[in-house]
């Protein structure tokens, strides 16, 4: 696997379920959660970006739901960047069920990072670009 990917898996646990015995929608954004959280601690010194004052701030995510993940399902999430522009960047996520291989969610998720000490977004350019760049992923993780 491309080491521009993070990967990390979690199991379905009854406390995922809704009514209808599938994961609730909401919790598959608690997974990708967790997936970007493992993909800044691969990629990144997430301590260093703290303590200089940056941080990374949700502006959209975009999920596709492709079919049901159920109760004991081992799932892996797939994490990369996918774009980086100017003040943004993106981040493409991919659930799948690691039993079969099946695709059971996609998003991506756009990103600014934030200047903590002014609470303003800040241009992406600079060291900071270049660092950024070699992570940029040309095709989005699990489509490989």
């Amino acid at each position: 696997m491309d080491q521009r990917i993070a990967r990390s898996t979690l199991r379905v646990r009854g406390f995922h379920l809704d009514g209808y015995q599938h994961v609730n929608n909401a919790r598959y954004l608690e997974f990708l959660e967790e997936g970007r959280w493992a993909y800044f601690e691969k990629q990144f010194d997430l301590a260093k970006l703290f303590n200089e004052g940056l941080a990374a701030v949700a502006v959209n995510l975009n999920i596709n739901y492709r079919r049901a993940a159920v109760m004991h399902d081992e799932l892996e999430i797939l994490t990369s960047l996918s774009s980086l522009n100017h003040r943004s960047a993106v981040i493409h996520q991919v659930i799948n069920r690691i039993a079969d291989g099946k695709r059971i969610a996609d998003a991506d998720f756009t990103f600014v990072l934030l200047d903590t000490r002014s609470g303003r977004a800040m241009a992406i350019d600079g060291e900071l670009r270049e660092t950024l760049q070699r992570h940029v992923l040309d095709a989005p993780a699990g489509t490989e």
